[in-house]
């Protein structure tokens, strides 16, 4: 049960500061107003959180409780391609109208630069977990090519999802997200059928 409380208090930080940021910015968001909002304490944001910076590194976690959300929600017998590009529209959508894109362009250099735990890379995150169960499945059903290893496969999905942000951060978000992702995306999961 302590696990759960942990989690769930953690999650009310996590939540209440990205909330925060997406409407009034990273700078102009106080701890104290994350806190407020959160409706936990000073000690508990403080117990995982060492600063207002540490934040931005659960950006990713927060996409975790988005796949979580939507691995309930997978129709087992799909095709593994179309999982994940329905994986990938998902996030993306919520990605360009909940997460301010200042604050996943400062994620995402803090990746580049971190020397600790770079949480885009994380294999213990529910993302990786996700992505390698579709793409074994699919491996197993014939669907996907056994030229490569699952292994392989997500990380090449990864790498083009990361791909894809990276390019909409350049450009300042001109485009639409899930839009883009959807046209380029299929293009080269198309290498990973049999």
């Amino acid at each position: 049960m302590a696990k759960r409380s942990t989690r769930n208090t953690k999650s009310l930080i996590v939540d209440a500061a990205w909330k925060l940021f997406y409407e009034q910015g990273y700078e102009d968001t106080t701890v104290e107003e994350i806190i407020a909002l959160s409706g936990t304490s000073k000690g508990s944001f403080y117990h995982y959180f060492g600063s207002k910076d540490d934040l931005l590194g659960s950006l990713a976690y927060l996409f975790d409780e988005k796949y979580e959300e939507l691995a309930a929600a997978l129709d087992v017998n799909a095709p593994a391609l179309d999982t994940l590009l329905f994986l990938n529209r998902e996030l993306f959508s919520m990605i360009e109208n909940r997460i301010d894109i200042s604050l996943l362009s400062r994620l995402l250099s803090t990746q580049l630069t971190l020397h600790g735990t770079r949480q885009l890379l994380d294999h213990n995150r529910v993302y990786f977990k996700l992505l390698r169960r579709i793409v074994v499945t699919g491996q197993e059903r014939g669907e996907l090519t056994g030229d490569m290893s699952a292994s392989e496969m997500v990380r090449l999905y990864a790498m083009a999802e990361r791909a894809v942000l990276y390019e909409w951060c350049l450009c300042d978000g001109d485009f639409s997200l899930p839009r883009y992702s959807a046209r380029v995306l299929p293009t080269l999961l198309n290498s990973l059928k049999k």
